[in-house]
């Protein structure tokens, strides 16, 4: 029988890192020795003062519906978090709790965009981006980035891809999947741009706390009030508080986009896991030197996989200053015949590394960047030489 489905939905893209994620594990599952350098979360596990807030939660009978949009006292730590760490006003009216930042963006976006209307990101591009854009009816508008800056993209191409059926851009600083961040004055000049053109910017800040050798965090929305009514700014618990199971993103924006997020996730989703929600209380405002004791591992981990992939032949890359991520530069290995198979794309070498090496990486082209594999250094060191090792091993 052949159906006749939803012809939006069969638009969407599937999740190239889940399905090789998946991939691995069906092999691991199979007794397999595969080494994962797919995986976009913290080895590490949940801090134990929010494990023990998870579980007093559920001692305590808080199992039940809350708000749609969360409860207040984790709202009200979203605010005093973001006015100690980003200098950012916001009252609880402006909070809406999701069920991961993931939920936040598709949110996001749901509310703002009208059939037709255009959202720039940068190239290479978290994957989720564009299919959340096409799945609220917009149109994804992907900008070409250079690796020699950084995977960033400047003023000259935001004005290049600005129409009049421009809405929003999405920054995401650090970023995902290249670990690229954006500096004071790169972040000033886009908030003026976005001013005066009144575009809406989805800020995507869920790395935040994951910034190294000196770098800061810097919110767009600080730039003054202007910029900060145009943001919709989305953070949460899962990477830098090793919470990626818990599932609780955030948002915090102008009321009004906050008021129909809230309607579409009551008719969606309705709240967060409310146990998830009193845990994410304790992570915001608890101990935060777990953070830093991540952070010193993880660059240990960046530090060992950047120079480890510069001396292998046909591979290189830049050394990030964010999140958990490095884009290696495949193009010198395309067109090249290796263990008797051909690589053309990035596609063809996440293939052969899986089933020949036993090591699982990303293809660029997930990302809209063929030219380029993503490793994860969100791994321990002994998988990462291993691993690392043997890609060594079938390149030569």
């Amino acid at each position: 029988m052949k159906f006749n489905l939803s012809s939006k939905a069969l638009k969407i893209s599937p999740s190239i890192t889940l399905e090789i994620t998946a991939k691995a594990k069906e092999m691991k599952s199979k007794g397999i020795d595969v080494i994962g350098f797919g995986a976009g979360e913290p080895d590490f596990d949940t801090p134990d003062n929010i494990q023990y807030a998870g579980i007093k939660a559920i001692e305590s009978g808080n199992t039940r519906y809350t708000a749609t949009s969360g409860i207040l006292e984790l709202k009200e730590a979203i605010c005093k978090k973001l006015k100690n760490d980003n200098n950012l006003e916001y009252k609880p009216s402006n909070i809406i709790v999701s069920n991961g930042a993931k939920h936040s963006i598709f949110n996001a976006l749901f509310a703002i965009l009208n059939p037709g209307d255009e959202v720039i990101m940068p190239i290479p591009y978290w994957v989720s981006y564009p299919e959340f854009v096409k799945l609220s009816d917009g149109v994804p508008v992907p900008v070409e980035t250079r690796e020699e800056n950084d995977f960033k993209f400047d003023l000259n191409d935001l004005e290049n891809a600005l129409t009049h059926k421009t809405k929003a851009i999405i920054l995401n600083s650090p970023s995902n999947p290249t670990g690229t961040a954006y500096s004071y004055e790169e972040l000033k000049n886009i908030a003026e741009w976005a001013v005066k053109n009144k575009i809406f910017v989805i800020s995507d800040e869920i790395y935040e706390k994951l910034i190294y050798d000196g770098h800061t965090h810097i919110s767009i929305a600080s730039f003054g009030e202007d910029i900060k009514k145009l943001t919709i700014l989305v953070n949460g618990m899962s990477k830098a508080y090793a919470m990626t199971g818990w599932r609780i993103g955030y948002t915090a924006a102008d009321e009004e986009i906050v008021k129909i997020m809230t309607n579409v996730q009551s008719h969606t989703t309705s709240n967060p896991c409310s146990i998830s929600q009193y845990a994410s209380v304790a992570g915001l405002t608890g101990d935060q030197s777990v953070i830093e004791d991540m952070k010193k591992e993880f660059v240990k981990r960046r530090d060992y996989m950047v120079d480890k992939i510069n001396s292998i032949k046909g591979l290189s890359c830049r050394k990030p200053i964010g999140a958990f991520y490095v884009m290696a530069n495949i193009s010198n290995l395309k067109g090249s015949t290796i263990n008797g198979k051909t690589i053309n794309t990035s596609l063809d070498l996440a293939n052969l590394l899986l089933e020949v090496a036993k090591v699982a990486v990303v293809p660029g082209s997930a990302f809209g960047a063929d030219d380029f594999i993503r490793l994860s250094y969100a791994t321990s060191m002994k998988n990462i030489e291993e691993g690392l090792r043997r890609i060594e091993d079938i390149l030569k």
